[in-house]
């Protein structure tokens, strides 16, 4: 999975916002230069800056763009975070879609350092989902490893999930299990709803166990019948309150649909001067 922005969804995004052109942007001279800078207005784990720096290099590759803070690393909130230096209409008319992106990608980055936090004192792994922003799959992914989780499967084409109606299909667990192994050498993993259906997973061997919704209790129940057989995973209804209860119940990966979905993009400010 690449983590760097390619040229075709950068040209998109801008696409998205200029359009026919920037009609505001031709109220400045074509060639009046000016200088911005970049601040943070809340604490965050800096996150994008690949895709940031895209942005501007499409409109000009003559935009200089000097970070002061390092990629995937906490900052303290009003840090600054980078010096820019170029043509003023191509920096006012990036910077929405610059700051977008850095900022969406920075609470992926953000969030999921708060969740892994969260469980550093297990040998529990935090996993994302394919609930992501569309078109940012890639890119958001890419933030949950600069916060400390791991990436679950990217799309459909990676991993197979069993879930109930592909059980119905197949007749049960052990027959979809062995037709995934016959038809793909990726990961299978099976998702199960109760204890009953667990024994049956694990009598299958897939990869890993999806135990969806399972309380504590069950949780800890799971862990002990499975006695380290098969990988397993907890998901459903997870959260920053009770996440920590459910790593130490001794799953070995908890997958999280909030880290990419429930984000609140972090606040930057952008000011541009002119340069007279």
């Amino acid at each position: 999975m690449t983590d760097l922005p390619k040229k075709i969804e950068i040209a998109r995004f801008l696409e998205e916002d200029i359009g026919t052109g920037d009609v505001t942007a031709l109220l400045i001279d074509v060639n009046k230069k000016a200088t911005a800078t970049v601040v943070t207005l809340e604490p965050m784990v800096l996150c994008g800056q690949a895709w940031f720096d895209a942005v501007f290099k499409h409109l000009n590759p003559e935009i200089k763009i000097q970070w002061q803070q390092n990629e995937a690393e906490f900052v303290e909130a009003n840090s600054l975070l980078c010096r820019l230096e170029g043509k003023a209409r191509a920096l006012l008319t990036g910077e929405r879609t610059a700051l977008n992106l850095l900022q969406t990608l920075s609470a992926t980055a953000t969030q999921s350092k708060q969740y892994a936090d969260a469980v550093s004192n297990t040998n529990c792994k935090v996993l994302d989902t394919r609930k992501t922003i569309p078109g940012l799959r890639l890119a958001q992914k890419y933030a949950v490893k600069c916060g400390g989780c791991v990436n679950h499967r990217v799309g459909l084409y990676d991993a197979v999930l069993i879930k109930e109606n592909h059980i119905i299909a197949a007749g049960s667990i052990k027959n979809a299990v062995k037709k995934a192994r016959l038809q793909t050498k990726v990961m299978v993993e099976v998702e199960v709803e109760s204890i009953e259906e667990l024994s049956q997973a694990i009598a299958a061997k897939p990869d890993r166990i999806m135990l969806d919704n399972f309380s504590i209790n069950a949780l800890q129940q799971a862990v002990i019948l499975n006695n380290q057989q098969i990988k397993l995973e907890a998901s459903g209804d997870v959260n920053l309150g009770n996440i920590a209860k459910i790593a130490e119940t001794g799953v070995d990966y908890i997958s999280i649909g909030a880290l990419t979905k429930h984000i609140n993009a972090i606040n930057l400010s952008m000011r541009i001067e002119l340069i007279v």
